[in-house]
């Protein structure tokens, strides 16, 4: 009697359980149609709202590489043989593994693919059959469009006809769809089909915190805050202007080197990359090693920054930054690091210190950064007239790029990880997103002010002045790399896909200076947050650098060591550090604490219209 009341209760539940979801996607369904309509109250009179269909600019390259196509079809017809060759193979392997045979995949999946970990692909006959034919397919369509002639083909379309292709192999993987998913559809008849109505729920939430616009849901955004759970090292902002709050954090040994050192970190995304955990922070570690550490954290610009330059970051970045840190701690002379865009600000405005002979920056470092954008990776897909023109009448309507743009761009690049894995679990499997720190910092993205975007995407991506002698001109003075001659320290990543190690490697060539070189384990990311008591990864360091100009040549004589990086690091800017002095805590300069780190400023989220 009891199992059988328990039963009733548990069934109850579940169509408890299935009504709420019902009327949650009912009610977000309603409020995203009114939402459109208020946006577009066009709709209402019958009139149709203008479309852009080709926004990516890939008209041109399909268009040049069909013109090959035609001129030699007997590549098409070869590739289409080779196709049904492969097909009867595959035809064959099916008949025989359902005689209960074992048979070997005519096409191996990567062992990094996580989609086709499920054992079914291998053992079911027909999930061997969906997968072997969605790999064969994937393969005879890249093998073809990259055996095409492109010498017609410029290397710009060509590699976003290659870009591209990638993307549509991927939404097509049969792991995107939950009929032709094994685990989703034993998910699906186990629970009578909750989980798609809890995957349609997740995904009118998306809809809905998007404004319209799909906000895919990475992790859980109530599970960190900066401050209390992330970006908790101890420190207080002495200074703030419009575009920037400096962070002096607190000292954690009785004695500090003598040279402060300053953190220039991108704008593209939030400081606290830098400090997410106290395991994983390169702030606390730095703190901990005795530098007095200040941090520049960017402002999240809106409308009223839109006239803010490139050269209006310089001024009220780094070189505010280097008054103020005077003004805290009486010190003028100071060593930098920048990562990423803010590593290209930091050596623009070392360049204008040289024209000016300020030479309070003793030494340098760059983490994963671009100066010669001759080799940008992926990203050159998204740069060309076309669609820089469409960004800047985007930017000019608001005066701001939205960060979802941004953070759509980087996603793309790795679509499989950051979008058709959570579109599996949100969607199909109707599970939520699991609480993750660096997927949070990455969802919390930023703004860029119209004039500097558009002055950075015209001048280092489209048309890669920052490498001439004043080929580009901040607050009038000529930016010449190569009058640089202070020590730098370079640092990339090997499987970086936003600032390919080949293309910072050419940067480092740049200098007058001594250069160090040194090429990390993992991509942008990982790279770069690798702290010492992982033990994770390794690193790449040979002395030569200054003259080898072949990355490959650089490589084949460098000596792979275990581990982080950042203890070489530790020991290259120590010669620069100066002697030990008593700990300076913030507050105690000539510039009074104004607030507790991590501030005010990173704390703004981006809130979508």
């Amino acid at each position: 009697m009891a199992q059988s009341e328990n039963t009733l209760a548990l069934q109850s539940t579940d169509h408890h359980e299935m009504f709420n979801t019902l009327l949650h996607i009912f009610q977000h369904s309603q409020e995203l149609w009114l939402r459109q309509l208020k946006k577009r109250p066009e709709i209402l009179d019958g009139k149709l709202p203008e479309i852009n269909f080709d926004p990516l600019n890939i008209h041109e390259a399909l268009q040049q590489l069909t013109t090959q196509f035609v001129r030699d079809p007997k590549k098409v017809l070869n590739a289409q043989i080779g196709w049904w060759t492969d097909y009867w193979k595959l035809c064959g392997n099916v008949a025989l593994q359902m005689q209960g045979k074992e048979v070997k995949p005519l096409i191996q999946a990567d062992k990094s693919d996580r989609r086709f970990k499920h054992e079914a692909w291998e053992d079911q006959p027909m999930f061997y059959f969906i997968q072997q034919l969605y790999l064969m397919n994937a393969r005879w369509l890249q093998k073809t469009l990259r055996q095409a002639d492109l010498e017609s083909v410029d290397a710009r379309n060509a590699k976003k006809v290659d870009f591209y292709t990638r993307q549509l192999i991927d939404a097509l993987s049969p792991t995107n769809f939950w009929m032709t998913n094994p685990e989703v559809l034993y998910v699906t008849v186990e629970s009578g089909g909750k989980n798609l109505l809890k995957g349609l729920r997740n995904f009118l939430d998306d809809l809905n915190r998007g404004k319209g616009q799909l906000n895919i849901k990475m992790t859980d955004l109530d599970a960190f805050k900066p401050g209390d759970n992330i970006a908790v090292t101890k420190g207080k902002v002495v200074y703030q202007n419009d575009l920037m709050q400096l962070i002096q954090y607190t000292p954690s040994t009785s004695e500090v080197y003598k040279k402060p050192l300053l953190i220039v970190p991108p704008w593209i995304n939030k400081f606290y990359i830098l400090d997410l955990r106290e395991k994983n922070s390169y702030i606390k570690w730095a703190v901990d090693q005795g530098h007095t550490v200040f941090v520049i954290s960017w402002v999240n610009p809106d409308s009223n920054l839109a006239s803010k330059g490139f050269e209006d970051y310089m001024l009220e970045g780094p070189l505010a930054a280097l008054d103020a840190i005077e003004q805290a701690t009486g010190e003028k002379e100071i060593n930098a690091v920048g990562y990423c865009l803010g590593g290209t600000l930091l050596a623009s405005t070392l360049a204008y210190m040289a024209a000016k002979k300020d030479e309070r920056i003793k030494s340098a470092t760059f983490f994963t950064t671009l100066l010669d954008f001759s080799n940008s990776g992926e990203l050159d897909v998204f740069i060309d007239e076309a669609q820089i023109k469409s960004i800047e009448n985007k930017m000019s309507e608001k005066g701001y790029l939205e960060g979802s743009s941004m953070a759509t761009t980087f996603t793309m690049l790795r679509a499989n990880d950051l979008v058709w894995s959570f579109h599996v679990n949100n969607y199909l499997m109707g599970k939520e997103a699991s609480a993750f720190d660096l997927l949070y910092w990455n969802s919390d993205s930023t703004r860029m002010p119209a004039k500097m975007h558009s002055f950075y995407l015209r001048n280092m991506y489209q048309n890669n002045r920052l490498k001439d002698p004043n080929g580009i001109t901040l607050n009038g003075v000529g930016i010449d790399l190569r009058n640089v001659k202070i020590p730098v320290y370079f640092i990339s990543a090997i499987e970086d896909h936003i600032a390919p190690w080949k293309g910072t490697y050419l940067g480092s060539q740049l200098f007058s200076g001594d250069v160090k070189f040194v090429l990390g384990g993992s991509g942008h990311i990982a790279g770069i947050i690798n702290p010492p008591a992982a033990n994770k990864y390794f690193y790449y360091t040979n002395p030569t650098v200054k003259g080898v100009a072949d990355s490959e040549v650089w490589l084949k004589g460098a000596t792979q060591q275990a581990g982080s990086w950042w203890t070489d690091w530790s020991g290259w800017v120590g010669k620069f550090a100066g002697e030990k002095i008593a700990a300076r805590a913030p507050g105690a300069g000539k510039l009074p604490a104004l607030e507790d780190a991590p501030g005010s400023y990173v704390k703004k989220r981006v809130v979508l219209d």
